[in-house]
């Protein structure tokens, strides 16, 4: 191989790094017991401490294991969440609080993006918060929140 070709393998080796995708999930758990969960197609991620995904994550789940929440979420708030960085319009990320059965009103949850769509979320402080703030049933699509910006990442509180 000619050192120009490698060259330009490398360059374009370099770029391709720099530009890889990139989400991180952060929790802030104000409550004072209980450990922040997140898991992924039956594979715990995080206990606490921030994740960070190198590249899409996909169909995820996190909630306050209080010690009563199944492995699921199950009897808990749940916050469902997948960061992915839009390849066409509506293609980014979503991200809801969910509080249809078997998940419930456990404690006071909340999400927000940063690093982009900073100021969109959502908070649900009770049982009854509206279907704008977390999904009750399976079509209460106003509790879902989109970001279309490339590498945003998320920050889960508890105990808002």
């Amino acid at each position: 191989m000619r050192l120009s070709s490698i060259l330009a393998l490398a360059a374009s080796y370099a770029v391709t790094r720099v530009s890889a995708e990139r989400h991180v999930v952060h929790f802030d758990n104000r409550c004072g017991f209980g450990i922040p969960t997140l898991i992924q197609g039956g594979n715990v991620l995080s206990t606490g401490g921030d994740y960070v995904s190198n590249g899409p994550l996909r169909s995820a789940i996190a909630y306050l294991q209080t010690g009563s929440c199944g492995f699921n979420g199950d009897g808990c708030t749940l916050v469902e969440t997948t960061l992915v960085n839009p390849t066409c319009a509506g293609c980014g990320s979503s991200t809801d609080v969910s509080l249809i059965p078997p998940h419930k009103f456990s404690v006071t949850s909340g999400f927000g993006y940063y690093n982009g769509c900073d100021g969109v979320g959502a908070d649900c402080t009770s049982a009854s918060c509206p279907p704008t703030s977390a999904f009750h049933k399976t079509d209460d699509y106003g509790a879902q929140r989109a970001c279309q910006t490339n590498d945003v990442n998320l920050a889960i509180t508890f105990c808002l």
